[in-house]
């Protein structure tokens, strides 16, 4: 099954992913797509990965997350991507300004040939006051534009309230 969870800034969305993983009862790779760029953000990571289990596998992958899906996906397997707008984000600060499209339309492209199970977190940022900056809007747009081309193909889209899920899509999850 390939599952989208999204939800705000601290809404519980990495943490109710990781359960729906712990709980499947299979092999779960952990793609991280985040980057370590200043102390804040080595924080965030450390939390992140002192609330993981230990036995599960960590991919860091910042850009080609069609690729590195495409490498790992597997049958009994889980793959959990944590967190889409952070990729989203490295490709708009990517120098190859085609970048973005290019990995966009590779992993909308390769999502129905995967194998196994596959949880994407997201974080929904299009429910503010629209930003002033024009990159901030672009990100913005983005993300939007990526969350309905990846709810349209997930079989379930979750929405996380103040950890509470809200399924819109699919079945509920136990």
């Amino acid at each position: 099954m390939q599952s989208l969870i999204l939800g705000g800034a601290r809404s519980g969305k990495s943490r109710y992913a990781e359960t729906l993983a712990q709980q499947s009862g299979r092999e779960v790779i952990y793609i991280a797509t985040a980057t370590a760029q200043d102390a804040e953000m080595q924080s965030r990571i450390a939390h992140h990965q002192a609330n993981r289990p230990a036995h599960w596998q960590t991919i860091e992958e910042p850009l080609a997350l069609a690729t590195c899906l495409q490498q790992h996906a597997a049958p009994g397997r889980l793959l959990l991507v944590d967190c889409l707008t952070l990729w989203l984000t490295n490709l708009l600060c990517a120098e190859d300004v085609s970048r973005l499209q290019q990995e966009t339309t590779q992993l909308l492209q390769c999502l129905p040939e995967l194998s196994g199970d596959i949880i994407f977190v997201s974080n929904e940022v299009g429910l503010g006051v629209i930003p002033l900056g024009e990159l901030t809007r672009r990100y913005v747009d983005e993300a939007g534009r990526l969350h309905q081309q990846l709810a349209a193909q997930m079989q379930r889209v979750v929405f996380m309230v103040a950890g509470l899920p809200h399924v819109l899509k699919g079945s509920a999850i136990s």
